[in-house]
């Protein structure tokens, strides 16, 4: 097990993740696209197989320089609802505060990807801050803030308990909640300290964990989960429904488990978006809907996430059930979003 993240090619040739020939081709994958991968994460990787589902979460491939017409650097249309830097404000009563756009592992289905990195978009500093939190006092129908990026939880406990107790004096904000990586790929990051600055708002604080694969709740992940639960955080899950990581029930069975045992509510299963060079991670929407329907047959309703589609654009998300999609020729929707309006998916 290294005792470093992993940031480049040279790093996963040097740790026998792929061969240097192999390297060599990759050069323009990483030219373009941020590479981490933590030693927690590291550790889950079998290099002996090379269908490992873990390994098909972070390490680069070739097929990454491959884009469907359809794609796009925005794929979910965080920029035409962004109203000062910062904020994205897409539904009534909540907002993105995007603090950051640094992660502690980059994953290779990511659709900020285009955001994201050492050479995205960067990390707000005080003024862009006093900034977006001057946006969310001036509109008192937002209800819930939601800490993403990048990923919240690698800022210092001292930056996290700022904003937090910026939030707190914001009286209609009555809920925070915070997307990340960090309980499975640095569990240790979950401390006292990070704890208490999480709490310190006043409000209630929810985590939503991203994780993908069983695999990912090891003893180490679950432990950090059970220190935030304990601390009084509700915990629920948000994963992606990937091809040749989790694209069949049993294995989504076994990840809902995983998290209901945690005291994780599954939340979300995101059908893939269409970020850049992520074409050969989608499943189409019908092979979606019958793994869910096999999924519903076999375990408790407590481990039931909603299957949902981003919708291109910013218009939203919308269950990918029947209701909302109809079929126009294969693999090719109209649905209806939030509000009733009608998309072609794929545009």
């Amino acid at each position: 097990m290294a005792d470093a993240t992993l940031r480049s090619i040279e790093d996963l040739v040097s740790v026998g993740l792929i061969s240097d020939e192999s390297g060599k081709g990759l050069a323009p994958v990483a030219s373009r696209y941020a590479i981490a991968l933590t030693p927690a994460v590291l550790d889950l990787i079998d290099p002996n197989d090379p269908n490992d589902p873990i390994a098909a979460q972070y390490l680069p491939t070739p097929a990454e320089l491959t884009e469907h017409p359809a794609e796009r650097d925005d794929p979910i249309g965080d920029r035409p609802h962004t109203p000062v830097e910062g904020i994205v404000h897409r539904y009534p009563d909540r907002v993105l505060l995007k603090l950051l756009h640094v992660c502690p592992v980059y994953c290779r289905f990511c659709f900020r990807r285009e955001m994201v990195g050492p050479e995205g978009d960067g990390t707000l500093n005080a003024e862009q801050i006093g900034k977006a939190l001057d946006y969310i006092r001036s509109d008192s129908r937002i209800w819930e803030v939601i800490l993403t990026g990048g990923d919240p939880l690698i800022l210092s406990p001292r930056r996290l308990r700022d904003v937090m107790l910026q939030l707190a004096s914001i009286e209609h904000v009555k809920i925070v909640r915070i997307h990340s990586r960090v309980p499975v790929a640095d569990p240790g990051r979950i401390t006292e300290e990070l704890l208490d600055a999480l709490k310190s708002s006043g409000k209630s604080v929810y985590v939503a964990l991203h994780a993908n694969h069983a695999r990912e709740m090891t003893e180490n992940a679950r432990a950090a989960c059970a220190r935030l639960i304990d601390a009084g955080i509700t915990m629920v899950s948000q994963s992606v429904l990937l091809k040749g990581v989790n694209d069949d029930a049993d294995t989504l069975a076994d990840l809902m488990r995983a998290f209901v045992e945690s005291r994780i509510k599954p939340y979300y299963l995101h059908h893939p978006d269409m970020a850049p060079g992520t074409g050969h991670f989608r499943l189409t929407i019908a092979e979606g809907q019958a793994i869910m329907r096999e999924l519903r047959n076999r375990i408790s309703g407590l481990c039931i996430p909603h299957y949902i589609l981003d919708l291109p654009g910013g218009h939203g998300k919308v269950e990918a059930g029947h209701a909302a999609l109809q079929e126009i020729e294969p693999n090719r929707y109209i649905i209806l979003d939030r509000v009733g309006e009608e998309h072609v998916y794929p545009a």
